[in-house]
């Protein structure tokens, strides 16, 4: 078991490890009740943490599945049934599910009597590296995705590797896209531990992927603790801006398909995108642009999208949250773990950059 703490003003720990689930008790504390917030269909882990809650009152609330939970509507529901169980300010929230799960039920805690307490026990990749750690939520519009949201820091978060082994394996390598996008923005350590054995950085039982879990949450707690809400970090660092790396055309392409595609794919497609524009331009070396195609493919990724019109996209795009007022700007690469804002690139460069990852004239 790993204690990773994340300081700040509100400092709590995430633990991470195999069984680590009796840990809860201690991150939850004194409290009456608890809202057990679980995504629809999740019976076993919902029951695994439930049956270590059994000291409070809990209130089941389950969510949709997937990116169908953060909606206004789901969060009306879930406040009318904290409201009707009489939930207070002393009283927390649990959370059990991956990302979306995790997006929307940070987004309730944090926006019931204007921020209860909540603990996170994320069951996907995705969720443990990315989600689950440094207080965003969100709930998506139809503009686009997380564009309603809040920073709001948990009371703790449990990574429990053992939950990973029940993950369907296209799920696990989806959240391969967030630890692979770690490795090119902070720790090119990841980037080797995963190029030398892709195999070996998918095995959910394995101690590579149990490295990588760490090495990309540590990457996560360092930029959140500089910069919690994104206002920019020193010594001309983006701040927590490098951690949306990708995802600017990966927000785009979920909107597209409906959100059909997973999101570790689409920051796949999306780091690609980054990196060919960013040598498009100059910033980035033609190997370190190849070397993202090449680490994302190995252990199954997606490093092509053509199944759009980049004017369609590139409307979703202007309406990304890094945006300002009508100019685009992309977190891209300097050089390896050298990330740098790149604001107001050319329509032309854009397009060719799409063309570039088979997107279509």
């Amino acid at each position: 078991m790993k204690r990773l703490h994340v300081g700040g003003a509100s400092p709590y720990d995430v633990v991470v490890g195999h069984g680590v689930l009796d840990e809860i008790q201690g991150l939850v504390g004194a409290a009456q009740r608890v809202a057990l917030i679980h995504a629809d269909g999740l019976v076993e882990h919902t029951e695994q943490v439930a049956a270590r809650l059994t000291s409070y009152q809990v209130l089941r609330i389950a969510l949709p599945e997937g990116e169908a939970a953060k909606t206004v509507s789901v969060a009306v529901d879930a406040w009318e049934a904290l409201g009707a169980a009489g939930f207070t300010r002393s009283d927390v929230v649990v959370s059990v599910g991956g990302g979306a799960t995790t997006d929307m039920a940070g987004f309730i805690a944090a926006t019931w009597l204007r921020g209860v307490r909540v603990v996170h026990v994320p069951t996907t990749l995705l969720a443990m590296v990315d989600a689950a750690v440094g207080g965003k939520t969100g709930m998506n519009t139809g503009a686009g995705k997380n564009l309603v949201g809040s920073f709001h820091e948990p009371a703790g978060v449990i990574c429990d590797l053992s939950l990973l082994a029940t993950l369907p394996q296209a799920e696990l390598v989806a959240g391969m896209g967030e630890v692979i996008k770690c490795g090119f923005i902070a720790d090119p350590q990841i980037l080797e531990l995963v190029e030398s054995n892709p195999a070996a950085a998918t095995d959910a039982s394995g101690a590579v992927l149990a490295e990588l879990v760490e090495r990309a949450i540590r990457v996560k707690i360092d930029v959140v603790v500089a910069d919690l809400k994104e206002t920019g970090g020193a010594d001309g660092h983006p701040g927590r801006e490098v951690l949306n790396y990708g995802h600017t055309l990966a927000h785009a392409i979920e909107r597209f398909t409906g959100y059909a595609i997973r999101h570790g794919e689409a920051v796949s497609i999306g780091c690609c995108y980054a990196a060919e524009l960013a040598r498009l331009i100059g910033l980035l070396d033609e190997a370190t642009a190849r070397r993202h195609i090449a680490t994302f493919a190995s252990v199954g990724l997606p490093v092509t999208w053509a199944k759009a019109p980049f004017e369609e996209l590139l409307d979703t795009m202007r309406v990304d949250k890094k945006s300002r007022g009508n100019t685009l700007r992309f977190m891209v690469l300097r050089g390896l773990a050298d990330p740098v804002v790149l604001t107001g690139p050319s329509e032309q460069m854009l397009r060719a950059a799409y063309r570039g990852i088979g997107g279509p004239s």
